[in-house]
């Protein structure tokens, strides 16, 4: 059984005798037919609901098989993991630079690997904009003083998304522009997929926003960015997003935050697991995974503050989950004949904090997973991911740490 977020936990303790924010009452129905005001049911799908599923699945599928000109599917799934995501950024980069990048027909993203998901789908014209998305100023705008922002966060009732750096960071990066590539590619069958949690239905929100960018206009930008937002909000650090719906002559107000909360890294939906379904449209497909964190760490000791026990606590929990989704990922590739490669920070690597906003800091783990994409020693198989990080051995932080296809193995 997987545990709520501590960060989650502390924010509702602290918010607990604050006045609440004004919104509009939930969707009744843990499946039901409210939607995006201006939106189809079809640009999103919880993850449980096995009906729209089994309706969307036929055309948003062969649509990925038939965008795939040079006959092979390739799927791109980024992990969530903060300031981790410039590890993601990096490697892209040196994929790009390397010319070993391949056109990934689907993209999918979780918390930082959603804000990243975008420049993945678009290609290597858009490395220059990604990169100043992860190591630029307005990256290390998000947590300028880790301690000081997470605690006034907590303890303010006016954490409106739309004074938060995290909102004018990807307001700033979701341009016209990016809506009406994305739209373009989406026509093509791409697919581009990220995931929120829903806090009113407990349940994982999967969004195509290759069909929202298709509706193009500033409607589509605004629910664009307001998904990409509410993906990377940690709750107690940034505030939830309120996505405004309607169900007939109802409204109502969902409250969205970070897709990490339920799921921190994903190919397919949750039912297809639970369903065993086949999808033939994916078989023998390649899928490239990118953990956005380390999925083990040396021992270091935790300072007595509530922080940083926090912190570590939080980090402990993304990282069993996301070897539990890398797991699933496993059966399913197996299932479906595809290959499967993934990549992440390697144990060596000095990553102080998931939430080490510092631009010098980001910067490094930008350029040091480009170095090894681009000398082609970033991708694992999960078997040797796996043996390496769950099989007791010393690997000590390192100022030069070796790239993850060199790590020192058990």
């Amino acid at each position: 059984m997987r545990s709520k977020p501590v960060f989650l936990m502390l924010g509702l303790l602290a918010l607990a005798g604050c006045q609440t924010a004004p919104r509009r009452p939930a969707p009744p129905d843990l499946i039901g037919t409210a939607t995006p005001v201006g939106f189809p049911p079809s640009v999103r799908l919880v993850t449980t609901d096995l009906r729209t599923f089994t309706a969307l699945a036929p055309d948003f599928f062969s649509g990925i098989r038939a965008a795939a000109t040079d006959g092979t599917v390739d799927i791109l799934a980024l992990s969530g993991g903060g300031s981790g995501g410039a590890y993601g950024a990096g490697a892209l980069a040196g994929m790009s630079r390397a010319h070993t990048r391949p056109q990934f027909e689907m993209v999918t993203g979780v918390s930082a690997g959603a804000l990243l998901a975008p420049f993945a789908f678009l290609g290597s014209a858009w490395d220059v904009r990604m990169q100043q998305a992860f190591t630029g100023e307005r990256s290390a705008r998000l947590l300028r003083s880790p301690t000081r922002s997470i605690l006034s966060r907590l303890l303010s009732p006016r954490g409106l998304p739309h004074r938060n750096a995290l909102f004018q960071l990807v307001d700033h990066f979701v341009t016209p522009q990016m809506i009406d590539a994305v739209a373009r590619e989406a026509n093509k069958g791409r697919r581009l997929v990220v995931a929120t949690t829903d806090l009113d239905k407990h349940e994982t929100v999967l969004w195509n926003l290759g069909e929202i960018a298709q509706h193009g206009g500033g409607t589509a930008r605004r629910l664009f960015r307001d998904v990409l937002v509410a993906s990377a909000s940690v709750p107690g650090v940034f505030a939830p997003v309120l996505i405004h719906v309607r169900d007939g002559d109802r409204e109502y107000d969902e409250m969205h935050v970070d897709g990490g909360v339920t799921t921190s890294v994903f190919s397919t939906p949750l039912i297809v697991g639970v369903q065993s379904t086949e999808l033939p449209q994916l078989r023998g497909a390649h899928l490239y995974m990118i953990v956005n964190g380390q999925l083990a760490r040396s021992p270091k000791t935790t300072r007595y503050n509530t922080i940083d026990i926090l912190s570590n606590a939080f980090a402990a929990e993304m990282t069993y989950k996301t070897r539990e989704a890398i797991v699933d990922n496993i059966a399913a590739a197996h299932r479906l004949g595809m290959t499967f490669n993934l990549t992440e920070i390697p144990v060596d690597y000095p990553q102080a904090s998931f939430i080490d906003f510092d631009q010098q800091h980001m910067q490094a783990l930008f350029d040091y997973a480009a170095d090894c994409a681009t000398r082609g020693l970033l991708w694992l198989t999960p078997a040797r991911s796996i043996r390496r990080n769950m099989t007791a051995y010393t690997a000590p932080v390192t100022s030069h740490p070796a790239c993850p296809v060199q790590t020192t193995q058990p």
